[in-house]
């Protein structure tokens, strides 16, 4: 068996470890990226609903004249 001493990946302590800390990281910002997406296409949603009735009645006046 290999001593550990020489093993500098044995060496390693759980304060050296920041793979944790980076997956939490981006969780954070994928999470806030969602919450802004969603955010936008709810506008967006509104305001593309209101061109469409808009249309919708543009076209009944017309057509009933």
């Amino acid at each position: 068996m290999a001593n550990d001493k020489s093993n500098p990946k044995r060496n390693r302590t759980l304060g050296d470890n920041q793979s944790g800390a980076t997956a939490v990281e981006y969780g954070l910002m994928l999470s806030l990226m969602v919450l802004a997406l969603i955010g936008a296409l709810g506008a967006t949603g509104d305001r593309t609903k209101e061109k469409w009735d808009d249309n919708a009645e543009k076209i009944v006046e017309a057509t009933n004249g």
